[in-house]
């Protein structure tokens, strides 16, 4: 069977960053912390006319106007995303929209009209599903039919302000060029998954009681120094009527119901099922290449030294180092470098060690985060992150959170790196690690090509990201609450919101315009 993979990768990330430093502080952080420690040096920040669809309409663009794509070729745009901008309509119809403006002129209307668009959703695992079901689809055309898929990724990682959370946010879009005989990475057909259902990251549907909203509007009319009657809240609360004409808010059961960008997580936890998913999604896939004749675990060398660049998911640059030991762990077990790491560190924990009781899981837990944080620092483990994660992780410092994006970042990072330092990589085995929470995590392997350094030479991903403006904390939280109205750079020469739900449209309808 011919070869599929990546053929090219695209970025647009925003022209606007907040220096790390000045949240650190805005917030009263540790700089050090964060830098030093999560490898934190700025978040991209989403100018007023920017959006999830924006980010990824612009992506495409460039990969199409950079490979020559005819859009009648293009088969599917499959998006990855966990910000979507509608409860039905796809974020992936927006992009063709703005994709057909931009097209028509040149190749005819309805020039995207026998394409096959649809969102994927799996917090930030969505995109590397996308693109999972693009190469079974283009591998199913064979190379006579020369099927064409693009995958999108675009999300803006927005936390609450305040939140524990809100140092590892961040935004951009990106867009995959999957085809036959790819010139950038061929991706084999094994994948190790593990699902399991948690809560550690999740945007649920809120509702807030009317009689809070109330009391809280009385309480800060009262603190501008106006006079509130005593009994108020009661007398409005009697009068509220179950919905507006005038704007269709509804009061179910005297709630009101809201949507929040911001997710509900919790931190630690997280950690661990990322963890132990990536963990679980390894033993799966090196199962499945035992058994596909892929690797032989009594001849070849470690499977995870095989790969030359592990590439993982990164809600924060050093996530990657700091979750991988319990991987390199498994794959080292009952070998001599792990006996002389145990001699050094101490035995590890286990389960069975500890009562079979929440207090005793909680307790495994703690023990085998202090275990994994001790792996971390030995000189085996340091030298491994040294040689093959820390490229990936030089352009999150830069940039924060893609979410579904995040391990693409990384891919790109790393080849960039080894193109500015005329590092040959043709015929390497790279490892890739997403993860999504919820919660799943799927491992796979690609394999650098011959013709990736004139793929990579068009990257320029450090260059751009050296051209971006920064902004001063008045600006960032005005953006992050919502309140500007006036974009901080002007758009030139991208896709750009300008307007929803105007006049002669429907209530929330947006519209999209190419800036030049």
């Amino acid at each position: 069977m011919a070869s599929v993979g990546i053929d090219d990768i695209a970025i647009h990330f925003p022209r606007l960053y907040f220096d790390m430093e000045d949240f650190a502080k805005l917030r009263g952080a540790d700089f050090g912390k964060l830098n030093r420690g999560l490898g934190l040096a700025a978040m991209a920040i989403p100018d007023v006319h920017e959006d999830t669809a924006t980010m990824g309409a612009n992506a495409v663009r460039r990969l199409i106007d950079r490979n020559g794509l005819d859009p009648s070729s293009i088969g599917r745009i499959y998006l990855g995303t966990e910000s979507a901008l509608d409860g039905s309509k796809p974020t992936a119809t927006y992009i063709m929209d703005m994709l057909e403006q931009r097209y028509t002129p040149i190749h005819g209307d309805e020039c995207f009209r026998n394409c096959d668009v649809v969102d994927l959703l799996f917090a930030c695992i969505g995109a590397v599903d996308a693109m999972h079901n693009t190469l079974d689809w283009v591998a199913r055309g064979g190379e006579e039919k020369d099927r064409v898929g693009i995958v999108v990724f675009a999300d803006n990682a927005k936390y609450d302000m305040g939140s524990s959370g809100e140092y590892t946010q961040g935004a951009g879009g990106g867009a995959i060029l999957i085809r036959h005989n790819p010139r950038l990475l061929e991706i084999p057909d094994i994948w190790g998954v593990s699902t399991m259902p948690v809560h550690d990251f999740f945007k649920p549907r809120r509702e807030i009681d009317t009689r809070t909203i109330v009391e809280n509007v009385l309480d800060l009319a009262r603190e501008s120094g106006e006079t509130v009657k005593e009994g108020l809240a009661e007398r409005i609360l009697k009068y509220l009527p179950r919905s507006s004409k005038k704007n269709d808010v509804m009061f179910e059961n005297s709630k009101l119901q809201i949507h929040k960008d911001t997710p509900v997580f919790d931190g630690q936890y997280s950690n661990r099922c990322y963890s132990e998913a990536v963990k679980q999604a390894f033993i799966n896939f090196r199962a499945k290449a035992i058994r596909e004749g892929r690797y032989d675990p009594e001849t070849d060398e470690i499977l995870t030294n095989q790969w030359s660049r592990i590439i993982v998911h990164l809600p924060y640059a050093f996530q990657g180092k700091r979750m991988f030991p319990d991987v390199f762990r498994h794959d080292r077990r009952h070998l001599p470098i792990w006996e002389a790491i145990v001699s050094k560190i101490g035995p590890e924990p286990f389960p069975d060690d500890f009562p079979d009781t929440p207090d005793g899981i909680e307790e495994f837990e703690k023990a085998n985060d202090s275990y994994r944080r001790l792996i971390s620092k030995t000189d085996e483990f340091k030298q491994f992150v040294d040689e093959r994660i820390e490229k990936t992780t030089r352009a999150s410092s830069l940039i924060g959170n893609q979410y579904t994006g995040s391990i693409f970042l990384a891919l790109m990072s790393t080849m960039e790196s080894d193109y500015i330092e005329n590092v040959e990589m043709a015929g390497e085995k790279v490892g890739l690690c997403g993860y999504g929470s919820g919660a799943k995590a799927k491992v796979f392997e690609g394999v650098v090509q011959s013709q990736w350094r004139e793929i990579v030479s068009r990257f320029h991903l450090f260059e751009r990201l050296s051209t971006r403006h920064p902004i001063n904390k008045t600006v960032y939280e005005a953006l992050h609450r919502g309140s500007r109205k006036r974009s901080v750079v002007k758009p030139s020469e991208e896709f750009a919101l300008v307007g929803i739900g105007g006049e002669g449209q429907l209530e929330g309808q947006r519209e999209y315009r190419w800036v030049e």
